[in-house]
């Protein structure tokens, strides 16, 4: 029996069709994978030293109508208190972890799985990632991207940096965006010069800033930022932001200026003039309908039937009745 005739193409030139499909979406994967981190890389070295000009929740704000107000302060000059309340609030050991608070991860998971109100325990540097690179809510996705992230501004910005854009980029009211923002809308003054008390109750708001106001709270807010008021010398006595101004001269605290509250304007009052009134003989005689010649005025109407002809005659009196009438 003749042998049939062998390929041409050498052994090692030879592709199975069967796995050449495979090989190519795992190659694409893989390529698509490594594009991605080099871009979150990127991404991340240039907000070091860029100060990021929008987020995905500020976006979100602006195409639902309700705008973003931000106003950027460098952390030289944010009040120093305004720092340590968000420690005290948010991270007591922002300066001596690498990202991530295992020990709160593991308390937030054991209070959740007892039921009741839901406990995060993500770091500064967690929600730092998520505000400037990310998207708000949950989702395993979300979570993984956060770690990614985190540790890389970790390694590549510094607590420093990471303190700066947190308190710049922190939601802090419907529209409002960062500390410096949010001192103007509800203190009237900027971030610069801030009360201990002042600095607690913006804090205290983080969490959930679209439903709590930091003036005159009632209730957990008020509770709350009291609390994180009594931790804030604290937090100065045991040094626990010395991460932040490490190598450089913290800000001098400064008393915050006096507020004058400009007067509301009235309603209605946009359509006053400021031309004066006329006198109100004046308005009352312009008011007073021009004469019809056809209809006599009060002065040419004819004399009533019982008035007298003569004035000084007088009208005949009517008589008494007697006992005879």
């Amino acid at each position: 029996m003749a042998r049939r005739p062998g390929s041409t193409i050498p052994r090692y030139k030879r592709r199975r069709k069967g796995g050449s499909v495979i090989r190519r979406i795992v190659g694409w994967i893989v390529k698509l994978i490594l594009a991605l981190l080099i871009m979150s890389l990127l991404w991340v070295l240039a907000y070091r030293f860029v100060n990021p000009p929008i987020t995905i929740t500020m976006l979100g704000d602006v195409l639902a109508g309700r705008g973003a107000h931000k106003e950027w302060m460098a952390i030289d000059t944010i009040d120093r208190d305004m720092v340590r309340a968000a420690i005290a609030a948010e991270d007591g050991k922002f300066c001596s972890h690498h990202g991530f608070d295992f020990d709160a991860i593991e308390d937030a998971m054991k209070k959740n799985a007892s039921g009741g109100r839901i406990r995060g325990g993500s770091t500064i540097s967690q929600q730092t990632a998520k505000n400037a690179f990310l998207w708000q809510g949950g989702g395993y996705a979300r979570k993984g991207a956060e770690a990614w992230f985190t540790f890389l501004i970790e390694h590549l910005w510094g607590k420093r940096r990471i303190m700066e854009v947190y308190l710049n980029l922190a939601e802090t009211g419907i529209g409002t965006y960062g500390v410096n923002a949010g001192s103007q809308r509800y203190f009237g003054h900027d971030a610069d010069a801030m009360s201990p008390t002042e600095a607690a109750r913006i804090a205290a708001i983080l969490p959930l800033p679209k439903k709590r106001g930091a003036v005159a709270p009632k209730g957990f807010t008020r509770r709350y930022g009291n609390t994180i008021a009594s931790r804030i010398p604290i937090v100065g006595r045991d040094g626990l932001d010395s991460c932040v101004y490490a190598g450089t001269t913290a800000p001098v605290n400064k008393a915050p200026p006096a507020v004058i509250k400009k007067a509301r304007p009235l309603p209605g009052q946009e359509y006053e003039t400021a031309k004066a009134l006329p006198p109100l003989e004046d308005a009352v005689q312009q008011e007073r309908p021009a004469a019809d010649p056809a209809v006599p005025s009060e002065e040419q109407a004819p004399a009533v039937e019982n008035a007298p002809a003569d004035p000084q005659q007088p009208t005949e009196q009517p008589k008494e009745p007697g006992n005879g009438a």
